[in-house]
C-alpha cells in the first residue's frame, strides 16, 4: 500500500462522521448474530471479476486482526468483553493497520479498494472505545464485517473470517 496517511485519516474520519448509526444500533441489539450477509462497504469491487492481489506484510496484518478478533468472540458474544478488552482489540487494529499502511504495496486500484476496508475496520476501532457497550459490540461486528469484506475482494490464501 502506498504511504499515504492523510487519505487514510481522511477516509476514517469521513467513515465515522457518515457511518449510519441506525445499523450499527441495530447490530448491537442482536448481540449473537453473525452478521453473515450483510452488505459489503459502499464502492468495493472485484478486478475484473476476480480477487486483488495482496502482499505478504498486508496478509501478515490481516490474519493477525483476524485471530486477535476470533480469540475475542466468544467473550463477546458471551457478553463478557470488557471496556479495557474492546480498548486493547481497537489498539491491536490501529498498530497493525498502521504497519500495513507503512510496509505494504499494491497496485494503485486495489490501494483504493483496500482503503474502503481499512476505513472501515478503524471506524469499528474507533467505535470499540466508546463508553457505550452496544456501540462497542456494533465495532467489533464491523470490524467483522471488514474482515469478511476483505476475504472476498482480496486474494489470501486459506482466508477464512473470524466465525466464519
Amino acid at each position: 500500500m502506498q504511504t499515504r496517511p492523510w487519505l487514510t485519516l481522511a477516509i476514517s474520519a469521513f467513515t465515522l462522521l457518515a457511518a449510519p448509526q441506525a445499523s450499527f444500533a441495530a447490530d448491537a441489539h442482536h448481540p449473537h448474530h453473525e452478521h453473515h450477509g450483510t452488505a459489503p462497504a459502499a464502492g468495493l469491487h472485484l478486478n475484473a471479476g476476480a480477487q486483488w492481489e495482496t502482499d505478504a506484510p498486508l496478509r501478515q496484518v490481516m490474519d493477525d486482526i483476524n485471530r486477535a478478533l476470533a480469540r475475542a468472540l466468544p467473550a463477546i458474544h458471551g457478553e463478557r468483553f470488557g471496556r479495557r478488552d474492546y480498548a486493547a482489540l481497537a489498539a491491536t487494529v490501529d498498530r497493525k493497520v498502521a504497519y500495513a499502511v507503512e510496509h505494504c504495496r499494491l497496485a494503485p486500484e486495489a490501494d483504493e479498494v483496500l482503503h474502503l476496508v481499512i476505513a472501515d475496520m478503524l471506524g469499528g476501532a474507533e467505535m470499540m472505545r466508546s463508553k457505550l457497550p452496544a456501540q462497542r459490540h456494533a465495532g467489533a461486528a464491523r470490524l467483522h464485517r471488514a474482515l469478511q469484506d476483505y476475504g472476498t475482494y482480496f486474494q489470501h490464501p486459506g482466508w477464512q473470517s473470524a466465525a466464519d
